[in-house]
């Protein structure tokens, strides 16, 4: 089996980032409202055909290809058209002369498959994005290598997925690519509510050299639990845990649902353009209208997306009624232009934690849990889990048996390999076991019910504890 280039000099791949310039912000004098697009992609690593326990581990996408009558699976030449066109939509635009805009979230498991698919050519117009032609238009964000949900993570496994990423996207563009890559999309727009595992979160991604988050509206409150009053402008999610320690991290955030017509119909123009500045920290800011959506997925991304994305850009022209196309960091390098930093956003916290601050009588060990014991006291229905995209969808409850295999193999993995050198991480016995633990953890596992989903956890877990059996 080829690995991807999934662990390697973590430091390096970390340090990279916090290095390196992006350039000159943008002149703010003339922008009262800004606007961000961005496009997830994401296909599970599953199991090709024949018997379970030997079947090959492949992409979703060639499953689709592979087998066309089955559901959606006649769209996979369409999908596999929406991962290449980025740098033609974009392109286009700037040899116009307009400024386009764009963010992009592959997920690890689809990089793997394109790869392993031999899509050369697809790889290739990605590989365009990262060059000095359309990196000033294009800003890739991290994201968990897997496609994994935090919530139902082990934590030491988190940092892990974020690493993964950052070591397969600098193998396949490059360390001055991955020196670009400043934000962080969630699987799921998940955040974790728990305050020992937001702290965890919020510790690895800063470790791993993110600058800032993305999060849904509904996920964030207040520190006084009130939803946010200004969500268009930049926040810092506050994490403490039991101890008491604290980590923090800027966080952009998507307001509304996640219908991909948001995106799909270039919702965020138009909202934008109904916009005008906004007070913060003693000044008036541009505030930030910005949208994530599946990049693939659905008749709107699939067929009215490439229009209506190039239509807006004509419209806007350089800098239309002061409204203005930003990445994300380039938006927060407009805002430190004016004066104001991270230490001037207005605090935030996972949705429902004033709760459990509210019962938390002293700071130590297994505070949080206890309190969060006496607000279930109180209140039974009270969850921990349920804060992404969706406030209806648990991504534990119900998954005892994919949830019980993955912690088996999590806490099988790291008694075999946290205490090696980093010579040992180098033998393919831990590529191998790694690869295994990453892709257990897949949310779609989870997300599509039980069945065939759920056994292709199940056989992945069980091919990871016998991959640990053999570097014993």
């Amino acid at each position: 089996m080829d690995f991807p280039t999934i662990s390697g000099d973590g430091t390096r791949t970390s340090e990279v980032t916090a290095s390196a310039p992006l350039g000159a912000a943008p002149d703010a004098a003339p922008i009262r409202a800004a606007f961000g697009v961005a496009l997830h992609m994401h296909q599970p690593t599953v199991l090709g055909d024949g018997d379970r326990m030997t079947a090959p581990l492949i992409s979703n996408l060639q499953h689709m290809f592979e087998h066309p009558g089955e559901g959606d699976n006649h769209n996979a030449a369409a999908f596999l058209g929406c991962y290449g066109r980025s740098a033609d939509l974009v392109g286009a635009l700037v040899e116009r002369g307009r400024q386009p805009r764009l963010m992009l979230d592959y997920s690890g498991n689809l990089l793997w498959g394109l790869t392993q698919m031999g899509q050369s050519d697809v790889l290739a117009s990605l590989r365009r994005t990262t060059e000095p032609t359309l990196a000033p238009s294009i800003e890739w964000l991290g994201t968990m290598w897997s496609h994994a949900v935090v919530s139902s993570t082990p934590i030491p496994d988190l940092k892990l997925h974020m690493l993964a990423w950052r070591h397969h996207f600098a193998a396949l563009f490059g360390l001055p690519a991955l020196a670009r890559v400043r934000g962080f999309s969630p699987p799921e727009m998940h955040l974790p509510i728990h305050p020992d595992v937001c702290f965890a979160y919020v510790r690895a991604l800063r470790e791993c050299g993110y600058r800032w988050l993305m999060v849904q509206e509904h996920t964030v409150e207040t520190p006084d639990g009130t939803p946010l009053r200004q969500p268009r402008v930049p926040h810092r999610l506050v994490a403490r845990n039991s101890a008491g320690d604290t980590e923090s991290i800027t966080v952009l955030v998507k307001t509304q649902g996640s219908d991909t017509k948001l995106v799909g119909q270039m919702q965020p123009f138009g909202e934008a353009k109904s916009l005008d500045r906004q007070p913060l920290a003693d000044r008036a800011v541009p505030p930030y209208a910005l949208q994530i959506g599946d990049g693939e997925n659905g008749g709107v991304m699939m067929n009215e997306f490439p229009s209506a994305y190039q239509v807006a850009f004509d419209q806007l022209g350089p800098r239309d009624g002061g409204v203005a196309a930003l990445n994300g960091t380039e938006y927060l390098e407009t805002l430190a232009g004016l004066g104001v930093d991270d230490s001037a956003f207005p605090p935030v916290q996972p949705v429902s934690q004033h709760r459990i601050w509210q019962e938390l009588t002293a700071a130590g060990p297994g505070a949080a849990d206890e309190a969060i014991a006496r607000v279930r006291l109180r209140d039974p229905s009270f969850n921990l889990d349920r804060a992404s995209w969706t406030s209806d969808r648990s991504w534990v409850a119900g998954y005892d048996d994919v949830m019980d295999p993955v912690l088996r193999l999590s806490a099988a993995f790291h008694a075999r390999w946290d205490d090696v050198g980093d010579d040992a991480r180098k033998a393919p016995g831990y590529q191998r076991s790694l690869l295994y633990l990453l892709l257990s953890q897949t949310s779609c596992f989870r997300y599509w019910g039980h069945g065939v989903w759920t056994d292709i956890a199940q056989e992945i877990c069980r091919r990871g504890l016998a991959s640990l059996d053999a570097t014993t």
